[in-house]
């Protein structure tokens, strides 16, 4: 592509590189000049303008875009691309669901060619109706032809993007004398709801080993929560133990996400149980989601996954934590 100042003859068929005020109008930066066009500007009395030349071997910017969103994301099936225009398309989600990235794949994207970029959300993002994926701009009004084919065989199918697996949930609250009863219920159906999850039945039982071992084990969903009445603190601590009492077992007891700590995750006869940190209680974002989002999704947690989560994982505070970081 050549770009500059050029004689008003020469410049038929170039891009204009900014935008000219004329009698009869406006020809906007971008636009594509013709013939009637150069005669305009020069019976404005203009000699030269700036404007961008591809050559033969060059892709204009808008089918690039939609080539190179195609070749990225385009066999998601939970994904749309929109209509490229001014050099960039556009990933949007089709409904919720989790982002799934090929970071290194998309690092080798953005090195191609400066002109070449793509943006993203992070990975594991969760993501609702109509929410922004990924954008691809293409900087320039032109790429080479041999860029973009480099920057397709690098990205290729490295956005995924997984739909929730599960259709609803039980949620087990135990209870303590002078706890929270059924507070932060709320919270936890409005996660669900946008991920399209129905919360099927709440159940509530005395914060005791036993008793909550029954309920687990009799859990009708294949999604279980526990939000327990007295904060978990060791693994050994009745939610927990209730679940390896009801035959399940821990794949994980704690993350090194704040909000977010307590958090322990595991299963059960196939079935997942997450049980949340007291946090859970608040709309406001904190580790839990994160888990959970995944799980809804079909997305494989595993204890080296939590463990990831702690770059990034200091999120903002929230002012209902009993002890906050830091002292007022």
């Amino acid at each position: 592509m050549k770009f500059g100042a050029v004689p008003i003859d020469e410049a038929k068929g170039g891009v204009l590189a900014h935008s000219v005020s004329l009698p009869q109008g406006r020809l906007r930066k971008g636009h594509v000049l013709s013939a009637e066009d150069l005669a305009q500007l020069s019976a404005a009395g203009l000699h030269n303008v700036t404007v961008a030349q591809l050559e033969p071997e060059d892709v204009d910017e808008n089918t690039a875009a939609a080539a190179l969103a195609d070749a990225i994301g385009g066999q998601a099936a939970g994904l749309n691309i929109s209509n490229a225009f001014t050099g960039r398309a556009n990933l949007i989600a089709k409904g919720p669901g989790v982002v799934m990235l090929d970071v290194a794949a998309l690092e080798a994207v953005n090195l191609v060619h400066p002109m070449i970029t793509i943006a993203t959300v992070p990975p594991h993002q969760q993501m609702a109706k109509r929410g922004l994926v990924a954008t691809i701009k293409i900087i320039s009004y032109a790429v080479p032809r041999a860029a973009l084919e480099a920057a397709c065989t690098a990205g290729a199918a490295a956005i995924g993007y997984e739909k929730p697996q599960h259709q609803a949930a039980s949620l087990i609250i135990t209870e303590i004398s002078g706890g929270a009863g059924d507070k932060g219920q709320t919270a936890i159906a409005g996660r669900l709801e946008a991920l399209g999850v129905a919360l099927s039945e709440v159940i509530f039982v005395p914060h005791e080993t036993q008793a909550l071992a029954q309920a687990i084990a009799q859990a009708p969903d294949d999604l279980v929560l526990i939000l327990t009445g007295s904060a978990t603190s060791d693994i050994d601590d009745v939610a927990p133990a209730a679940l390896r009492r009801a035959g399940g077992r821990i794949e994980r007891f704690g993350m090194p996400v704040d909000p977010g700590n307590l958090l322990f995750l595991g299963d059960i006869a196939g079935r997942m149980v997450i049980g949340l940190p007291g946090c859970a209680r608040s709309p406001a974002l904190n580790g839990a989601d994160w888990v959970l989002s995944r799980v809804v999704c079909g997305v494989p947690v595993r204890s080296a996954d939590i463990a990831a989560m702690g770059v990034g994982g200091l999120l903002k505070e929230i002012p209902t934590r009993p002890q906050p970081r830091q002292r007022r």
